[in-house]
């Protein structure tokens, strides 16, 4: 929803108009749209930023919510609601060990290269594990380091972001929040990962070869 030229207003529309427009255009989005794009189809003057706080305060405790998706926004149901949408069977696929391992050491020690996840869990990580992972959407290749072969690094989407109820990366549970909410006991399934909502997973094929790793060298001590 880019490349939309600003529509010439002068004076811009008052406070109250410009909610309306970045709320219609939310409502409208099937993706969460990052600020540029809002301003950019807004009339010249106006204050997509001021909008978006006014009305992520009108919609604060409501039914539905206006949150921040990494650097993109989006309406959203209330997480304490969640259980009105269940209307049908969930079903809970498992992540295989190596992709739920794999998985936390990206999203915990991003931008991270193959060798370095590989270095982390001790064992080597099969192509087909990042594959899916990027395949669902959660994981993506950041920048290629600059240093010898210019390895590619992979990085946690916003779609993994959107999934998990987080603003940010650096909203991630720490260690200790783990370990109370009783996450690192058993093998999570998709549905049973820190924060995730209730919505369908997908399988992420079978396990890699090795032992399970302390959760010190997946997670960071935060």
């Amino acid at each position: 929803m880019t490349g939309a030229a600003p529509i010439p207003a002068f004076p811009p529309p008052d406070m109250a108009q410009q909610e309306r427009m970045v709320e219609a255009m939310l409502f409208a989005s099937a993706q969460p749209m990052r600020m540029a794009d809002l301003a950019a189809r807004m009339p010249t003057g106006s204050d997509p930023a001021e909008a978006l706080a006014a009305l992520r305060r009108r919609y604060a405790g409501r039914g539905v919510e206006l949150v921040r998706v990494g650097d993109a926004w989006a309406f959203r149901t209330a997480g304490d609601l969640g259980f009105l949408m269940q209307e049908q069977t969930v079903e809970q696929r498992r992540l295989s060990r190596a992709a739920t391992e794999t998985l936390a050491i990206v999203a915990y020690h991003q931008p991270v290269t193959r060798a370095e996840i590989e270095e982390i869990r001790g064992v080597a990580v099969s192509r087909g594990t990042l594959d899916q992972l990027i395949e669902v959407g959660w994981v993506r290749m950041g920048r290629r380091r600059d240093t010898p072969g210019r390895p590619a690094t992979f990085v946690v989407t916003d779609a993994f972001l959107d999934h998990f109820g987080l603003e940010q990366t650096r909203d991630l549970p720490g260690l200790s929040e783990l370990r109370a909410a009783g996450l690192l006991d058993a093998r999570p399934s998709v549905a049973g990962l820190p924060l995730a909502r209730q919505a369908g997973g997908s399988n992420m094929g079978e396990e890699d070869a090795g032992e399970s790793l302390p959760a010190e060298d997946l997670f960071d001590q935060r």
